[in-house]
């Protein structure tokens, strides 16, 4: 996926937030949180948002573009 994120590393470091935690807060739930943490699943912009918003830090700490050098 062209998405990465943090999402995992940010859960620990804010107290081993467990991704049940995340998702109460967020409005979504635990298997969301799953997909999106493991690159399976990319976030609408909303969700990106309210992710980056419970560990108050900005989307580029959340989440990085991979972007695939054209061919």
């Amino acid at each position: 996926m062209p998405i990465a994120n943090q999402i995992r590393r940010l859960r620990f470091e804010h107290g081993e937030m467990t991704q049940s935690d995340l998702a109460e807060k967020i409005g979504m739930t635990r298997q969301t949180v799953a997909a999106i943490e493991a690159g399976k699943y990319s976030p609408s912009l909303e969700a990106a948002f309210r992710i980056a918003h419970v560990f108050g830090v900005g989307l580029d700490q959340v989440f990085q573009w991979n972007s695939v050098p054209p061919l």
